[in-house]
């Protein structure tokens, strides 16, 4: 059993005195783990580090084993963030997210929107919404997606500010308004603005909202909590957004 493709690294960890077991995420073969012989050396520690996009070769005798990888470096990006520890806190919260994502299950569009988030890790204007929106594509394309698009209690398309936090659906201000306390708001970038236009509140609260649906409806049913890295990324924009 073989394949090739090219895939984002999420995690390598240490394997015997010499190997790593590297966790991939590629656009055909999904989250696929595999061994990297000698991926614990020096050289290959910088190559499997999270967000780097590498050409990966994974072969098994049979499809159920762990298999073992062969990799180049495509294209370096943590190297590219070392100067910016919140788009580095970014990387790594999203990296741990996308551990959620069952394994060797295809999901090309979920790929496609994870490629365009960390292509935009440099811009400090525009990843923090990309965040979100991914976050939000992730729970769509695992089947909890949010319905933000009209009024859970009316059906109205207009005056969208709430969320519901049991439905996931979009409330608006008038049906809301005597609920408030208990929904989350519903930031004016996920209704139709450009998401560069995002403020740090807006941001803030739209981290807020994915990871709180993130965690009821993926997390919880792993036996899992929210990554720590992913709590620190919203509770840093949060400060920033004071």
């Amino acid at each position: 059993m073989d394949w090739r493709d090219e895939g984002i690294v999420l995690s390598a960890r240490a394997y015997g005195e010499t190997g790593a077991i590297l966790e991939l995420f590629t656009r055909e073969q999904g989250r696929h783990l595999g061994l990297v012989h000698g991926g614990a050396g020096r050289r290959m520690r910088s190559v499997l580090q999270p967000g780097n996009k590498l050409s990966a070769h994974w072969r098994a005798r049979l499809s159920e084993h762990l298999g073992t990888y062969q990799v180049e470096l495509v294209r370096p990006l943590a190297g590219l963030l070392m100067d910016d520890p919140l788009a580095l806190l970014a990387l790594s919260a999203a990296s741990a997210v996308c551990g959620i994502v069952p394994e060797r299950e295809a999901h090309p569009a979920l790929y496609d929107g994870y490629e365009v988030l960390l292509e935009t890790m440099q811009d400090e204007h525009v990843w923090p919404a990309i965040f979100v929106r991914w976050e939000l594509g992730l729970l769509q394309e695992l089947g909890f997606g949010l319905d933000l698009t009209r009024c859970a209690a009316t059906g109205s398309r207009d005056d969208l500010v709430y969320v519901s936090p049991k439905s996931g659906g979009a409330v608006s201000r008038g049906a809301g308004e005597p609920y408030k306390d208990r929904l989350f708001r519903l930031p004016a970038f996920l209704v139709g603005a450009q998401a560069g236009e995002a403020t740090n509140e807006d941001v803030a609260e739209g981290l807020r909202l994915t990871g709180h649906f993130l965690e009821r409806h993926l997390f919880a049913a792993h036996e899992r909590h929210l990554p720590d890295a992913r709590i620190r990324l919203m509770e840093k924009i949060a400060a920033r957004a004071g």
